[in-house]
């Protein structure tokens, strides 16, 4: 099968849901895909668009939505979910452009999408130079704990978004180090561990590392050898360690925006542990646009924990970069950051991230500190429940 059937294959899994009773695997990962762009919409004000300039999970998103507006079968399917008008008029869409597309074309929009989460990732289409680079890592295993290592690459991945790390080319006399992440055949690797060191044929200094991949599998490749295989991977990428950046700045950058609102929601969930905790309960977020309009499909939406919530306090900042603004916060109340599980309406178990076991007038110390520009020197202690002076 060539680079471009298997795309298209994967492709067709928004083509073809299968006709059962109930939703099959593939209507659920086509409503759960079209839910991401419902939220991008969410947050962006403004359907995922295609173009360069573009960020890669945008110009994914807009593929795909090109995929389920072109093709009838999926436009039926989630046409019930579309409160926000994203599917339009059918013969507007260039759906003969979709299904000729080339290889060179496809793998543009596609080209870097890695990490993506179990519901939005497509499964990176290889060329013939990356399947030689191949031949050159160890035999690969799967991770037996893996799940140790899994919340690592989802914060690691919403730190990519975010834009608190970037991904790098692997520059001449690059090295590696252990807890230092890269890009390779397009899955996300972490070194985790390095054995001892020992002289190569070659003369140079190797080691036997434990490299941990995305898809859940390991390899003891030696250093060397992944040095070798980043070289050969033309896409191949290391990625930065995170960096907050600067929250304010009097020039603008494509993530600021003029006006932006913090916001602290309440769940109204009957889940007994938020019931009994309520009043300690608060996801903090960051928007540009309505706080209302964010929330309004808040019962359907596992971030949300599949429950109706309450705005409790919003405040207003100008000249804000949402994303770093966002990792500010989560950063700050990371020692409280509630460790719930819910099963989401397909019934796959979902860990929502950004609720918090904090009480809103600590949110609200830590928005006044970041106003003043005291944050800095804080850090939430779970036992005080309040901001402590750093060491």
């Amino acid at each position: 099968m060539t680079d471009l059937d298997e795309l298209r294959a994967e492709l067709d899994d928004f083509a073809q849901p299968e006709k059962k009773k109930g939703l099959s695997a593939k209507d659920e990962r086509i409503i759960a895909g079209f839910e991401e762009i419902q939220r991008f919409v969410d947050e962006h004000g403004r359907a995922p668009q295609h173009g360069e300039d573009n960020d890669i999970f945008e110009r994914l998103y807009a593929v795909r939505l090109d995929r389920i507006r072109a093709l009838q079968e999926c436009r039926t399917l989630v046409l019930p979910l579309d409160h926000q008008g994203l599917l339009g008029d059918p013969s507007t869409t260039d759906s003969e452009s979709i299904e000729t597309m080339s290889d060179d074309a496809l793998l543009a929009e596609l080209a870097g999408a890695l990490g993506a989460s179990e519901l939005t990732e497509l499964k990176h289409v290889r060329s013939s130079a990356e399947k030689r680079v191949a031949d050159e890592i160890a035999n690969r295993e799967p991770c037996e704990d893996f799940e140790t290592f899994k919340p690592l690459f989802e914060q690691m991945e919403y730190e990519l978004k975010a834009g608190t790390r970037t991904t790098r080319p692997f520059g001449k006399n690059a090295t590696i180090e252990v807890n230092q992440w890269f890009i390779l055949l397009g899955q996300t690797a972490y070194v985790a561990d390095e054995g001892e060191e020992f002289d190569s044929p070659q003369g140079k200094k190797d080691a036997r590392l434990r490299v941990i991949f995305s898809n859940g599998t390991e390899s003891n490749m030696l250093r060397l050898s992944l040095v070798r295989a980043l070289y050969k991977d033309d896409a191949s990428r290391r990625i930065t360690d995170p960096d907050a950046g600067p929250l304010f700045s009097e020039s603008w950058g494509d993530d600021d925006v003029e006006s932006g609102t913090i916001y602290v929601l309440r769940s109204l969930s009957e889940h007994p542990f938020v019931s009994e905790h309520r009043n300690l309960v608060h996801k903090i977020g960051v928007t540009g646009g309505k706080v209302e309009s964010r929330i309004a499909n808040a019962e359907h939406d596992a971030t949300y924990l599949l429950a109706e919530v309450e705005i409790v306090a919003t405040y207003k900042l100008a000249g804000i970069n949402r994303h770093k603004l966002e990792m500010l916060f989560h950063r700050i109340f990371a020692p409280a950051q509630l460790e719930l599980t819910i099963q989401d309406r397909f019934g796959h178990p979902v860990k929502p991230r950004e609720w918090f076991l904090v009480p809103l007038h600590v949110i609200d110390e830590a928005v006044q500190r970041i106003r003043d520009g005291s944050i800095s020197r804080v850090v939430y202690d779970p036992k005080t429940a309040g901001l402590e002076l750093k060491d």
